[in-house]
């Protein structure tokens, strides 16, 4: 005799400014948009450092490392259990990326617009710049062309 259970769907879950993520893609889109961040890297109630950085790269690869060296900050989900999202007592979101008794706080400077924002600018700046090169460098082979024709 066979049973059958009926085909239920759990729907996905919704987390608001509070709650535990578990699922590497949910941790890896969460951390993409961080930017400049305040760190702090406990085990158990102990400070074992504590800075402020950029968010480089956020990846998932079980055969890399987490890194945090010289205000760069390059993140593996694969060496999380979980993130707890959480408002500190000043009411500043938490990241607190957890692993067998340590944690890497992770506490943002800057909001993802403003990230955007500053990327959007510095790829504006980057054009306008280059196209003032390309135009000095075409001034400088008409200037060429003109003077060795006289």
């Amino acid at each position: 005799m066979s049973h059958h259970l009926p085909d239920t769907r759990i729907p996905a879950p919704c987390i608001v400014d509070t709650g535990v993520i578990v699922n590497k893609l949910d941790m890896r889109r969460l951390l993409s948009d961080l930017g400049r961040v305040h760190y702090m890297y406990t085990h158990g109630d102990k400070v074992v450092s504590e800075g402020e950085g950029d968010v480089i790269e956020v990846f998932a690869n079980p055969q890399r490392s987490t890194l945090v060296a010289n205000s760069a900050l390059y993140l593996n989900v694969y060496s999380f259990d979980y993130i707890e999202l959480k408002q500190s007592s000043q009411q500043e979101t938490c990241f607190d990326l957890m692993q067998e008794g340590m944690c890497l706080r992770l506490i943002p400077r800057t909001t993802p617009l403003q990230e955007r924002r500053e990327k959007t600018f510095n790829a504006s700046a980057i054009e306008a710049m280059m196209e003032q090169v390309l135009s000095a460098k075409w001034d400088a082979e008409i200037d060429d062309d003109c003077s060795d024709s006289f």
